[in-house]
Parts: structure tokens; C-alpha cells; sequence
């Protein structure tokens, strides 16, 4: 079956006044839009039309460009609208919160590592949380590359993501990506980033 668009949880203005209705709209309907259908028009007829997103991108170098760009925006659109709630902020609970400060030292320099990653990334691109093996690192990678990707230089499974394209925020936040990225602690949804560090399912 292709893949299809996912229905958001939340409706388009519900990040406000972190991320706004505008930008929400516009990078659903018509960035992540056009991820999707480009990327079933790249895999069509092929071997890989039937395949699950990450098997696709663990063999990532083995396709096209076109299904390395285009299945990366699929499936890190995919878990950006899941990591973010109307009702997020705060601070990781459990074992999450636990893995965090084992391997950061605290939240607070998590928050600067990860912060610092998205900051840093010249151009467009993602910053990471990613569980790799056993531990937690965090990561950020160019344009629509993740880290599940075989071509990333680490390697592991995405459990928050953050996307610094300008596309993701000028219409708010010109050129002012620091405070794009000081806004999104606001709406994280640390329950969906603990079931993704726990292996489980997303909740639709």
C-alpha cells in the first residue's frame, strides 16, 4: 500500500503561541504533503513499494536520492507531529527521565546539548534524540537524513526530533531559530518520547 498523509492529533493553531496555526498548516499540508507523494511516485513499480518506511531507510544508500530525501521527510514529519502535544512541556518522567540524567549528567544539560545540535546545524536539517543501543545521544543531520538512515555517521533509532528547516518557523520567527528552539520545550510530548524510548507503539 503507498503511504499516506497522517491525521494530526491536534488541530493546526493547537501549538499556539509556540508554533503557529500558519506554519502548521503549510508544513503539513504541503511540505510533508509532497514528502509523501513524492515518495510514492519514487518507489512505485519497484521492489521497495511495499516495504516498511524503516526498512526502506536502513538500505537507504542502496535507492534513488529521491527516496533518501523524500522517505526522510516522510518519516521524520511522521514523528515530529507525534513528539509535540498542546499539553507538553515539562520534563521526562521514569525510565526516560532516568536514561537522561544517566547519560547527560541532568535535564537541564540535556536540554543544552540538544538545544546546542539544533542551533549548530548549518543549513537545513534535524536535531535528534536519538537511543542508540543501550545509550542516549544526541545527534543532528543535513536536510531530510535521519539517523536510522545506513549513511548516517551515528546511527540509531529516532525518539525526539526537532526540524531547524526554515520552513519550519520563518513565518513566526524570521531569522531568530534560537528562540524557535527555546519555544519547542513548550510542546514536547515527553509521554509519546518515553513510549518510543520504551519500543511501544505511537498513540494515534
Amino acid at each position: 500500500m503507498a503511504f499516506e498523509l497522517p491525521k494530526l492529533a491536534y488541530d493546526y493553531g493547537a501549538l499556539e503561541p509556540h508554533v503557529d496555526a500558519l506554519t502548521m498548516e503549510i508544513h503539513h499540508t504541503k511540505h510533508h504533503a509532497a514528502y509523501t507523494t513524492n515518495l510514492n511516485n519514487a518507489l512505485a513499480g519497484g521492489e521497495w513499494e511495499n516495504k516498511k518506511i524503516e526498512e526502506i531507510l536502513t538500505s537507504v544508500s542502496k535507492l534513488p536520492v529521491a527516496v533518501r530525501n523524500n522517505g526522510g521527510g516522510f518519516y521524520n514529519h511522521n514523528l515530529f507531529w507525534e513528539i509535540m502535544s498542546p499539553t507538553g512541556g515539562g520534563q521526562p518522567s521514569g525510565d526516560l527521565a532516568a536514561a537522561v540524567n544517566r547519560y547527560f549528567g541532568s535535564f537541564e544539560k540535556f536540554k543544552e546539548t540538544f538545544s546546542s545540535a539544533a542551533m549548530t546545524r548549518f543549513g537545513s536539517g534535524w536535531a535528534w534524540l536519538i537511543k542508540s543501543g543501550q545509550e542516549l545521544k544526541v545527534v543532528s543531520t543535513p536536510n531530510q537524513d535521519n539517523p536510522l538512515m545506513d549513511i548516517a555517521d551515528v546511527k540509531g533509532t529516532p525518539i525526539l526530533g526537532l526540524d531547524v528547516w526554515e520552513h519550519a518557523y520563518y513565518l513566526k520567527y524570521q531569522n531568530r531559530r534560537n528562540d524557535y528552539v527555546a519555544a519547542f520545550w513548550n510542546v514536547i510530548n515527553w509521554d509519546e518520547v518515553g513510549r518510543k524510548f520504551e519500543g511501544l507503539p505511537a498513540v494515534r
